[in-house]
């Protein structure tokens, strides 16, 4: 059935709703960057990362509003850290990274070679299949 305007449409863009959550707080539009809980048996106030989804009695606060959160008088307040975020790799990460691609580059041959043996260590596994930069290891018979 039409209406008298036209067909319906089915998806209408919208400029009122964002996929952006934002800050809780009255008249602040800021995008949200944690979540706030509170867990009223502990008198505890809990602020961790952005939860997945919104909850309905949970708050989503900005990164100034984050900070500046004060509890009631008598409450505590829990700031979870972020631990999902990038961590900065050690120089030793990234001298194993790169002997790992050293040695991937290396072929077969000079491999074996540079074990000073013909063919593979005695503790060592034995490659029996290749695809792409993935190998399939054999562990050798003791």
């Amino acid at each position: 059935m039409e209406s008298r305007r036209g067909p319906l449409k089915s998806a209408v863009p919208s400029n009122v709703v964002s996929p952006v959550r934002r800050c809780s707080r009255t008249a602040c539009g800021r995008p949200a960057v944690a979540t706030l809980t509170y867990v009223y048996a502990d008198s505890t106030a809990v602020l961790g990362p952005l939860a997945t989804y919104a909850e309905p009695h949970c708050y989503d606060l900005c990164a100034e509003h984050s900070e500046r959160l004060t509890a009631p008088r008598g409450w505590e307040v829990v700031r979870l850290s972020d631990a999902s975020g990038p961590a900065r790799p050690s120089g030793d990460d990234l001298e194993a990274l790169a002997n790992a691609v050293r040695e991937a580059a290396r072929p077969q041959e000079r491999r074996a070679r540079a074990d000073g043996k013909g063919g593979p260590r005695g503790g060592d596994p034995v490659e029996v299949g290749r695809r792409g930069h993935l190998r399939v290891l054999r562990s050798p018979d003791p």
